[in-house]
Order: C-alpha cells, then structure tokens, then sequence
C-alpha cells in the first residue's frame, strides 16, 4: 500500500483532505438540484381547456359559470382537463342538472393554468399537456441519456488527460448551459441544454470521486464515500428551499446553475491527482503536489525530503502490478467473472430504474410538492446510517438484497393504500426511495470489492453504465402509465425485488481480503474462500489499485 502510506507519512486525513473533500462534496450537492429540477420546473397544475372564441362574448360575468357551461367534469367532479363542449351547456347552470351526449371536442384554443402554486412552469410555456404530456419525461430522459454519453465521454477524458482538467469543464459547461436554459425560449433548444447539463453530471460525480479517493488514505475512504451520498441528500433539501423560495422555473434554473461559475473559478486551486501524474511519468508535477499536501498538512519535514527519486521507486513497482491490457470482454470471459457481471448489471439497472421512478413525479402523491422533496431527501439520512452499521457488522450482500428487496414491497403495496390516504402513500413511498437510495451506496463498495483488482475500474464504469441505462428509462416507463396506473409501481417494484434476489448470487465481501487477479478469483470461486483467509482482515474499502513500496522508511 505504497501510495496510501506516503499520503499517512504526510499526514493522513490532514487539514488538506478536508478542505479538499469540502470543496469537491460542495458542486456535487447542488448537482442533485439539476437530477431533480423537473419536479418544480416541468410541475403540471391544474388545468382545462380555453372557451372557444366565438363563445368569449357570451361569457357574461361569471367565470365560473362559463366554465361549468363550457368544460366537462371527470368523475370526480373537476372539470376536465382535456376536452370541452363544442357548444356551451347553459342548462347545466340550473340546480340539479344534468347533460347526457352532448358533444365534446380538444382543446383547439389552448389551456387556462392555475398558477398559485406555480407561476410558470416548461408545461405551461410550451402546452405539455393531454396529446403532448409525454413531452415532459421525453425531455428527462434526453437529460439523463446525456449522463449515460457523459459517462463514457468524460471517462476517456479522465484516463487521457486527468481527473482535473475534465472536472473543471464540467463545471464551467453546467454553468453555460444551465444559464442558457433558462434564457432560450424553445422547447427544442431546453432539451439540447439539458442533454449537455445531463453530459456534466457525470463529469463532475466520476472525477469528483476519483479526485476524493486518490487523495484520502485508506482509512478515510470509507467516510469519504459515504459522504458523497450524504452531499447528494444535502443537495435534494436545498432544491426544495430553493424551488420553495423561486418559482418561476427560469429563475430556478438559472440560480442553481449559477453557483457552478464559482466552483470553476476555485477548481483551478484544487491539484490534480498525483496518482495519475505518476503512472502518465509526470513525477515532477506530482512531487510538487506532495509538497503543498505536506505542508497545508504541517509536515514540511516530510515534503521537503520528498524527491522524485523515492516516487519513481514506488511508480515502478505500480507498473510491474499492474496488467498492460484489458478489454470489456474479461467481465464475461471467466466464470465467475461472468456471474458477477451478470448479476450486477440487474442490480444497478433495476436499482436506478427503481430509484428515479419514485423520486421523479412527486405530484401524483397528491401533497404539497415541496414538502415531498423534503421528506424524500430526509428519509435518506437514516436509511444511509443504518445501511452503513449493517454493511459493516452484517455483510454487505445481506444489506443490499434486504434494502432492495424491502423498497419493492413497499412500492407494490403502495398499490393498495387507498387514494385518499395520501399522506400514508406518501410516507411508504418515501421509505422505499430511502431503502434505494441506501442501496445504491452499499452496492457502489460492494461492487469495487466484488472485481479483482486488475479489471475494478472498468467493471465499476460498466456497472455505472447499467445504472444510467435505468435511470434513462424510468421517465419512458412513468409514461405507460397513461395507458395502465398499476404498470409503473409493478415495473418498478417487481425489478427492485429482482435485483435484491439477484444479489444473493454475489460472494459475501465482509472482512475478505481484496482479490488483485482474474485468475486468483477464478481460483477462489471454485476452491471457496477459506475461513483462514477471512479472520483477522480489518475492515478495509478501498476501490483503487494498490501496490508496495518501502516509502515510509525512504523518507
């Protein structure tokens, strides 16, 4: 563990680590904003059709007259939202009337919008409503396919030219496009907007992490991890003081796209991984950045000692470790690579499926749309807590499958509360969006121990593939919904509870030694992991390639 005890001999979980972890947790709280934002910015209120033209005049003075003339009610009693009576039923306006036949035609003059909760809205900018409501996930999922492509893109970028270089983009891309979805005035150009917006989410969160990790010993990992969940819980409630304070959706947008012009402008400070600056023989650039950790750390000593001699040393033996060549096909080569693969592409395809499908429509829990992120974004910090005790005194695999096996029951029985128990829909609801929100940072770890070390990057980025893949198709399953109420919560729980029996397939990992090899995995899986191997390990998550090297004592 060369690297990480050069980071302990230079101060460990220093004052650096926790400015810099601060400052990178930071952009990625308000990042949750812009997951979430069409929850407010494309919220539907109520709504019906516009009188017909010809009939305006003989409206008379009573609005609410008219609009019991002029709209249908649905069978519970408010006027329809669709459709419209071709020609006004003024009998309707006597006591105890009723009209049987009469004639209805869409909404060829456009809608008339409550706006007392929101005073504009994409929906009612652009009419995405009744022929056009799907409009409305489309342009979700156009966002979170530019996740999936950011994924890829910003993953090469990474490997290529370091975890900085495409951070800082990231960050000046959000604040461009964010600022001009809120200034361009079609719904064509919001979805490009969004798209490039969807692009840096993935773009931030990758090197972010990757930034975290690569400068945190192995003891600070852990923490550092789940902390990263807990900045994205923290960036769910500010959306919901920041959507509650702003309604218009433009300004919205527009303020919590902002703030990522001052995250470009202080990233130029943050170093860039010296990890990487030393397998790509940048040794000089990567000493430097040792010394300034050393010394924000109070251990000038240490870094000025430090040579590019002692680095090289411990570069090289990195080098000898670590395999030239992989291809995505060594995750389905070897057996028990292909089971693990396998298995985890369920996992985190039906985990994100699960999770934006709960966490994207709010509305239809009939409560104040704020007070519903809010407690969507609570019920996290305890679900998170408990997932974290449980993963390390239990096991992981019996977390993540009781977790996601749990939320799928709780969204198939949310089927059976009856309408008009709302807040009770809404409080299992929120239960089985934190038990998928705590499994996702359970199989996050699970799947960095899962994968020997010489393929876990490229099986992590494969896993983070799936779960994108999932998230792009929740709003396209919401949609079915228009046609069957019960597909979306049977999809999305029967899926959760799939992927939680699916992880009883996976090895348990607690307190088991890291594998470094295909083939010592091969071997284990047919051997199986004897008890000897497993007693005395500490607890140890570590998702990065570790090598030995007598740093320590050089210095």
């Amino acid at each position: 563990m060369a690297f990480t005890d050069l980071l302990d001999a230079l101060g460990g979980v220093g004052r650096f680590q926790l400015v810099y972890t601060a400052l990178l947790l930071l952009p990625c709280s308000l990042l949750a904003c812009h997951n979430f934002l069409q929850n407010f910015t494309a919220a539907v209120p109520r709504h019906h059709c516009q009188g017909a033209a010809a009939h305006t005049a003989a409206a008379g003075n009573s609005s609410r007259a008219w609009l019991r003339a002029t709209i249908p009610l649905d069978e519970l009693g408010v006027p329809e939202p669709c459709r419209r009576f071709m020609e006004p039923q003024w009998a309707l306006l006597s006591p105890n009337t009723s009209v049987h036949g009469a004639a209805t035609e869409s909404c060829k003059d456009g809608w008339v919008y409550d706006h007392s909760v929101f005073p504009s809205t994409i929906v009612m900018e652009w009419d995405l409503v009744c022929e056009a409501r799907t409009l409305r996930d489309l342009a979700q999922s156009i966002y979170m396919a530019g996740v999936l492509v950011g994924a890829a893109v910003f993953g090469i970028l990474a490997d290529r030219l370091g975890r900085k270089a495409p951070l800082v983009w990231s960050y000046l891309q959000l604040a461009v496009t964010g600022a001009a979805t809120a200034y361009f005035g079609s719904f064509s150009a919001y979805c490009v907007f969004r798209f490039l917006m969807g692009m840096t989410f993935s773009g931030i969160i990758l090197n972010s992490l990757s930034l975290v990790v690569e400068w945190m010993p192995t003891r600070g990992r852990t923490v550092a991890g789940v902390l990263l969940g807990f900045s994205f819980t923290l960036g769910q409630l500010i959306l919901a003081g920041a959507a509650y304070l702003i309604r218009p959706w433009r300004w919205l947008q527009f303020a919590v796209s902002v703030p990522f012009l001052i995250f470009f402008l202080y990233s130029w400070w943050l170093p860039e991984s010296s990890r990487w600056l030393l397998l790509h023989g940048k040794s000089q650039l990567a000493v430097q950045n040792l010394r300034k950790v050393a010394a924000m750390n109070g251990r000038q000593e240490e870094g000025v000692r430090l040579t590019q001699e002692v680095v090289s040393s411990y570069i090289q033996s990195e080098f000898t470790s670590i395999r030239t060549s992989n291809s995505l096909l060594d995750l389905f080569r070897t057996p028990a690579i292909r089971k693990v693969t396998c298995c985890l592409m369920v996992v985190w395809f039906s985990n994100s499926l699960a999770y934006y499908g709960l966490a994207m429509d709010l509305q239809k829990f009939g409560l104040s749309v704020y007070l519903v992120q809010v407690l969507f974004g609570v019920i996290d910090i305890p679900a998170m807590l408990v997932a974290t005790a449980t993963m390390i005194y239990v096991g992981r695999r019996a977390t993540v499958a009781s977790f996601l096996i749990l939320a799928g029951l709780m969204v198939i029985s949310n089927m059976l509360v009856p309408e008009d128990l709302q807040a009770l829909r809404t409080a299992q609801a929120a239960l089985g969006k934190g038990c998928l929100a705590s499994s996702f940072i359970c199989i996050y770890l699970f799947t960095g121990e899962l994968y020997p070390t010489e393929i876990r990057q490229m099986g992590m980025g494969f896993a983070s593939i799936n779960a994108r893949l999932g998230g792009l198709a929740a709003p396209l399953v919401t949609v079915v919904g228009e046609f069957s109420a019960i597909l979306p919560p049977v999809a999305f729980g029967a899926t959760s509870i799939l992927a939680g029996l699916a992880v009883f397939f996976l090895a348990e990992t607690r307190n088991a030694p890291l594998v470094e090899t295909i083939e010592v995995m091969e071997r284990r899986a047919k051997e199986g992991l004897s008890k000897k191997d497993a007693e005395g390990k500490s607890e140890e998550i570590s998702l990065q390639q570790l090598g030995a090297s007598p740093l320590v004592e050089t210095i």
